[in-house]
């Protein structure tokens, strides 16, 4: 089953870069931008995740908490977030159940090239106040980024 705009965004308790749980419905109340890429310190990972860096001002006068979700190791993540001086969330599906509840993981990452199985599609999720998704975009091209507009629209609406 996949999920659509309006459905209850699928909870979850991962553990952030201080290896301390972050869990979504803890957040109700505000707004939330989640957003998947599949490996940490890659180059349009870091590109995605720095333009949310350097908007985040915007994100908190939306009443919005970002977070960012790989399925790298917190220890990894931390040493990317500290690298790029990222100032949200990051958290760790190390066990891949959140990228399979949310329907955003690539069986295959890069074929012939890392054919890896279980890394995160590059997705973004909007999930509004009470825990619903308003904004739901998932790509299949690792190398596209999300439409930040996009994502900002289903904030104000």
């Amino acid at each position: 089953m996949s999920l659509k705009i309006g459905d209850l965004a699928p909870d979850f308790s991962l553990f952030n870069t201080n290896v301390e749980k972050v869990t979504l419905s803890s957040l109700r109340g505000k707004n939330v931008v989640l957003m998947f890429f599949p490996l940490a310190d890659t180059a349009v990972c870091t590109k995605e995740m720095c333009t949310m860096r350097d908007d985040y001002s915007r994100y908190l006068d939306l009443n919005a908490e970002i977070i960012g979700l790989s399925v790298d190791s917190p220890f990894a993540l931390k040493m990317w977030k500290d690298k790029h001086n990222l100032n949200f969330t990051l958290v760790s599906d190390f066990n891949k159940e959140v990228i399979k509840a949310y329907g955003a993981m690539y069986d295959v990452f890069v074929p012939g090239k890392f054919d890896y199985a279980g890394v995160a599609k590059r997705s973004a999720f909007v999930i509004d106040k009470e825990g619903k998704l308003k904004y739901i975009e998932i790509l299949e091209n690792a190398g596209e980024e999300p439409n930040y507009e996009n994502i900002k629209a289903a904030l104000q609406a």
